[in-house]
């Protein structure tokens, strides 16, 4: 699994600072399993892959905590909609006085192929507006981790953000999953 590859690498270290992961995408039924919520199914997946529960309220988001081996992660899904996302992950990173070398956030990315998954140490936000937010409340720092999930670019003219908030078709949605888990 490409998290616990991540956590494997020696970016952890014996210290028992957790981690924080980050899912953006939207709230609500009627953005359930849209290429934009991509970030959220994965914290999902993941959370439910650990066993980890997703039953509190932190912050602004959707809440979870848990080890994964012996590491303590911290799940979140802010639940400000994604274009204010950072008023959920700025105020849980310090709240757990992390600093943002502690931080992952998963998101969507159509500068990738569909399925395709890239770890980034640090970086701009690409145009990504959930990124933009979160970088704006972590006052311009871009030093945390992001994992691009790449859900493809839209058919022809179609106007990008409705294709953003089109569901997957079955076959990508599994490759999606597939990938991170």
């Amino acid at each position: 699994m490409l998290i616990n590859r991540f956590l494997r690498r020696g970016f952890c270290t014996a210290v028992a600072r957790p981690w924080l992961f980050v899912g953006l995408g939207n709230p609500g039924d009627k953005y359930k399993g849209t290429r934009h919520n991509v970030g959220f199914e994965m914290i999902d997946a993941f959370a439910e892959s650990q066993g980890i529960s997703m039953n509190t309220v932190h912050c602004k988001a959707t809440f979870g905590q848990g080890f994964v081996g012996d590491a303590p992660v911290l799940l979140a899904k802010p639940q400000t909609y994604m274009n204010l996302s950072g008023e959920s992950t700025g105020p849980l990173a310090a709240y757990y006085k992390l600093p943002l070398n502690r931080v992952l956030v998963f998101h969507d990315d159509m500068g990738l192929p569909c399925g395709v998954l890239r770890l980034r140490h640090n970086g701009g936000h690409g145009g990504h507006n959930g990124l933009k937010s979160v970088m704006n409340n972590f006052r311009g720092n871009r030093e945390f981790a992001r994992l691009r999930i790449g859900i493809g670019r839209p058919p022809g003219q179609m106007d990008p953000k409705a294709f953003l908030l089109q569901k997957f078709n079955a076959i990508a949605r599994e490759r999606e999953l597939n990938n991170i888990l």
